[in-house]
């Protein structure tokens, strides 16, 4: 956790501030009247679908104001909140507009320059650690817990995730023949777009006890035919979009892929962004949800994993 630096700002950067101050400033909400409420929950702007997700486990969703156009869960979140802007985008008088006295985002979220005025602003933003492990979950559950004012719920919460994390362990121990699993995260023009090492799709892999095809890849990039081939993958994993989604037939028809032993079976999952790339509340159950789509004949295949 840590606050947003406000550095030098250009003049450009402070007409900006001047506009975005100035809409913060008509809303009824600056009001001397409403300031002086000490009584009043605070108002927090959440920027970042794992924030927005634990802020609701938490119980505090009533302290929301705004939320990015990654809170995608639960489906309330978005559809009963202002949407402030895709992560990465973000518009410093749209999150103003709000009069938040909080933003708790993402490290990724962006850009600088807006972050910069809003906390040139006077409101307090500070940013989350996005560690892709348990200790990363539980850092994230209980440095949330303290700013919305519920660490003995995001104890719990923390605590509950570390269990079943702890279960996981134990099916993954048993693994005799870890699969070799593929995330492709797009398809264009035939060309893939997987998860090597160091992402959030890498780490998904290894916790559901299979082995990252593209392990031989840092980062989220364009792979050849050739390297597809000579990965093997068993599985491909991708990202459920709902009518948007890659299906066997998108997959399989490409000639890399259909040389693969995943073609064998047409052996794809497709799954939610948040649920498995999210690394909240929910992972251990989207762990063990993939974990038993990759071994069918598992333990943990017969378990039922609420989303």
């Amino acid at each position: 956790m840590s606050l947003y630096p406000v550095k030098y700002m250009s003049l450009r950067l402070l007409l900006a501030l001047a506009l975005a101050l100035a809409l913060a400033l008509v809303s009824p909400l600056a009001s001397p009247a409403f300031a002086a409420d000490q009584d009043r929950p605070e108002r927090i702007v959440a920027v970042g679908g794992v924030i927005t997700e634990i802020i609701y486990a938490l119980g505090a969703e009533d302290r929301i104001v705004g939320v990015d156009s990654t809170s995608l869960h639960p489906a309330d979140a978005l559809a009963t909140h202002p949407n402030v802007g895709y992560v990465r985008a973000l518009s410093a008088e749209g999150v103003l507009s709000l009069a938040p006295d909080r933003v708790i985002a993402v490290e990724a979220a962006g850009p600088p320059d807006a972050l910069a005025l809003v906390a040139q602003a006077g409101v307090r933003v500070e940013t989350v650690s996005e560690e892709l492990s348990l200790q990363g979950i539980v850092a994230r559950i209980l440095d949330i817990g303290e700013m919305v004012e519920r660490p003995s719920e995001a104890r719990a919460l923390a605590d509950d995730v570390s269990r079943a994390f702890a279960e996981l362990d134990a099916h993954r121990a048993v693994i005799d023949k870890p699969l070799r699993v593929l995330f492709v995260l797009s398809l264009q023009n035939g060309r893939a777009m997987v998860g090597g090492r160091d992402t959030s799709a890498d780490a998904v892999i290894k916790l559901a006890g299979a082995v990252n095809a593209a392990a031989a890849i840092e980062g989220f990039k364009p792979i050849t035919d050739e390297a597809i081939i000579a990965a093997a993958p068993d599985v491909i994993l991708t990202i459920d979009r709902g009518d948007h989604a890659l299906s066997p037939e998108d997959v399989f028809s490409l000639p890399a892929f259909s040389a693969t032993p995943a073609a064998g079976t047409r052996n794809l999952i497709a799954m939610d962004g948040l649920y498995l790339l999210g690394f909240g509340p929910r992972m251990p159950a989207a762990i063990a949800d993939l974990m038993g789509r990759l071994y069918p004949g598992s333990a943990v295949a017969a378990q039922e994993t609420p989303r």
